[in-house]
């Protein structure tokens, strides 16, 4: 199997962040200039204190997505530094990226919950059955 196939939900992850990045930025600048706040004295916790849900929710969600993802990344490229990379790997790469992208679009979007919360276990679970899997074949 190609190795480096396992780089495209890697990619599409970075990718991932770059658009929350993108759309928290877009979220945040408009209610501080649409607020008529003065940016100048705008520090992150007063920011963070007037931020509504929809400007605080992309920047939490962006922060969310520097914790399990950095797993991932580090994952990713153990497995293919140590040609390890098969259909079962990319697969539960694959259903990390996908489960993480619904997560984000519902965290910045309506933020239901338990919605979230069901995307979030599934990407989990798929990120934890590839470490397990990568941590048993390194101590066999």
């Amino acid at each position: 199997m190609d190795q480096t196939i396992i780089f495209r939900p890697f990619v599409a992850t970075l990718v991932l962040t770059l658009v929350v990045w993108v759309y928290m930025y877009a979220r945040r600048l408009s209610f501080i200039f649409g607020s008529g706040l003065d940016p100048k004295v705008m520090t992150p916790p007063e920011l963070a204190r007037l931020s509504p849900p929809q400007v605080s929710n992309p920047s939490d969600n962006l922060k969310n997505l520097f914790e399990l993802p950095t797993v991932f990344y580090a994952t990713v490229l153990y497995l293919y530094a140590m040609h390890q990379v098969d259909t079962a790997y990319v697969g539960a790469a694959w259903a990390f990226f996908a489960f993480r992208a619904l997560h984000s679009a519902v965290h910045c979007t309506f933020n239901l919950i338990p919605l979230r919360f069901t995307f979030y276990v599934v990407s989990a679970a798929a990120l934890w059955l590839m470490v397990l899997r990568a941590a048993i074949a390194a101590f066999r």
